[in-house]
């Protein structure tokens, strides 16, 4: 009897251990969600009217920004947070405080970052040059603004932080340039909304590197032409990387946008 009972105590921790290598390998593979980061101060102003439609384009490259999901929830980012194009597609939660134009009952809305607010060296960092290194502003699109506080405020204390893109459907890939340059607009991007690299892979070739443009654009030097197109894509933040096969067609075109099956979470 005693003998059983020592055979089964082994066998439960050889079970056990294998159990915890087991865990602990699926969640070094596993892919890593972007988090919220904590609440930071900082400051709100508002551009355009009620249409949004100045918000359209943008440093972003977004082109239309309802039509290409955006909506009009969105800012412009003073360059301290802007990271030369990098924090395109960021996403963040803001919150009036501290001011008697704040709407008490809407605690923040989420806008998305589709836009530089570039510095005004002509004005004072705190008399109308907002955007200007080292101020984290946020410029937002009004209908965005009058979500949180009344317009005829100008400029209100905010908090906000990062928190995740949540998108519907996978990647979105638009298509500029040529059949030997193409130029490739990333949107639609989940999780931390943001890509630090990419490159892009035709039937015929292998992984060609893309360089940073723009924005959310990225380029690459050669000749694609009538090529089925994928993509290797990876974010800026989180530094976890998606590939997308075969999302664009042989016969694929400038002009058009073509969406992959995967995005980030």
């Amino acid at each position: 009897m005693a003998s059983f009972h020592h055979s089964w105590s082994l066998s439960f921790l050889l079970m056990t251990w294998i159990a915890t290598i087991i865990g602990r390998s699926a969640g070094a593979y596993a892919p890593v969600g972007y988090r919220p980061s904590p609440w930071t101060l900082a400051h709100a102003t508002f551009y355009g009217d009620e249409s949004a439609s100045s918000t359209m384009g943008g440093a972003c490259g977004y082109g239309n920004i309802v039509t290409n999901g955006y909506g009009t929830d969105t800012a412009a980012l003073s360059s301290t947070l802007f990271k030369n194009g990098y924090a395109c597609g960021t996403c963040y939660q803001i919150k009036c405080v501290q001011s008697p134009w704040c709407f008490r009952a809407s605690p923040f809305t989420t806008v998305t970052a589709t836009n530089l607010c570039p510095p005004n060296w002509s004005q004072d960092s705190n008399k109308g040059g907002w955007c200007n290194p080292p101020r984290t502003h946020f410029d937002m699109a009004k209908p965005a603004f009058m979500k949180i506080a009344q317009w005829k405020a100008g400029i209100i204390p905010v908090m906000y932080r990062r928190v995740p893109c949540v998108r519907k459907g996978g990647l979105r890939f638009s298509f500029q340039g040529n059949g030997y340059w193409l130029l490739v607009y990333v949107m639609n991007v989940g999780g931390a909304g943001d890509v630090a690299g990419m490159w892009v892979k035709g039937s015929k070739t292998g992984w060609i590197s893309m360089s940073h443009n723009w924005g959310a654009s990225y380029q690459a030097f050669a000749t694609l032409a009538g090529q089925s197109l994928s993509f290797r894509v990876t974010s800026y933040t989180t530094k976890q990387t998606l590939l997308a096969y075969n999302v664009a067609p042989a016969n694929w075109n400038v002009g058009l946008t073509y969406q992959a099956n995967v995005n980030f979470r």
